[in-house]
């Protein structure tokens, strides 16, 4: 297995895929058609990593990658943060002016809904922004456009016609990389650290209180809590926890001891440098 090789979902151009390139310059990437399908191939190790993005400052979280990470052998290892800038994009000698269509995934679509507005050209949601970079490179209408990243204008040969179309210029998005070998770091005194972790609460009046309750009287911080349905009930709930600590420092050894008598099935799904 090429240590070098990192697997995203989306089509060459994503914002993913971007992610990778900024994260491990020298990579050999894979593009798959899902979530589970970029995972799985760590799992089966065609490749060592996965670039995932797990949440978006305009568009919040992704929840579908919360119940896919339990349910796989895979540990966080690094976290990534990319600036998501869109650009409006056209055929080679195409202009603003020109675009009465654009196309984009409808999350592009709503986050660049002001500059579409004012443009008055008609958006067309389609499954990703670089598909739809692919799609006009090969229409060839001047009346066509997409919203994807400045990656896709290089890699689809299309002319960059604003290179700022988004209407929030702080738009960013949280990925996780994820492998098959769990990679603890050591613990140092000057770094911070997240460990994430999941668990399921004891059937017992205010568990769930009790459970954080040991965080709170440990002074430990608790960075995100996500919950969701566990697959096929409606009555037992999974919890994502992200921690601002190391497993080593003392307070949250305390804190996790606390949690060990209120939680069952608590999985470990990484532990590493908070970016």
């Amino acid at each position: 297995m090429n240590d070098n090789i990192i697997a995203y979902q989306g089509v060459e151009g994503a914002y993913s895929h971007l992610a990778c390139k900024k994260a491990f310059p020298n990579s050999i990437t894979i593009a798959c058609d899902s979530f589970c399908d970029a995972m799985k191939l760590v799992e089966s190790g065609t490749a060592n990593l996965a670039m995932i993005p797990v949440e978006n400052s305009t568009a919040g979280r992704v929840e579908e990658i919360y119940r896919l990470i339990p349910k796989l052998a895979l540990y966080i290892v690094e976290e990534h943060f990319e600036p998501v800038n869109h650009c409006l994009l056209g055929i080679k000698g195409s202009s603003k002016e020109s675009i009465k269509y654009v196309s984009s995934h409808p999350q592009a679509l709503v986050q660049c809904h002001t500059n579409i507005t004012n443009l008055n050209i008609k958006a067309l949601a389609k499954f990703d922004t670089a598909g739809s970079a692919k799609e006009i490179s090969e229409k060839k209408d001047p009346l066509y456009g997409a919203i994807a990243s400045n990656l896709a204008a290089k890699l689809y040969d299309l002319e960059i016609l604003d290179d700022k179309f988004g209407d929030l210029s702080d738009n960013v998005t949280r990925f996780i990389v994820l492998s098959k070998n769990i990679k603890t770091p050591k613990f140092q005194k000057n770094v911070e650290y997240i460990t994430s972790l999941v668990f399921q609460v004891r059937d017992i009046p205010a568990a769930l209180y009790k459970a954080l309750g040991g965080f709170a009287t440990n002074g430990v911080n608790l960075l995100k809590l996500e919950s969701y349905s566990s697959p096929g009930s409606m009555q037992v709930s999974q919890f994502h926890i992200d921690i601002d600590a190391h497993p080593d420092e003392k307070n949250l050894k305390l804190a996790l001891e606390e949690l060990t008598f209120f939680a069952k099935e608590i999985k470990y799904l990484g532990i590493y440098k908070k970016e």
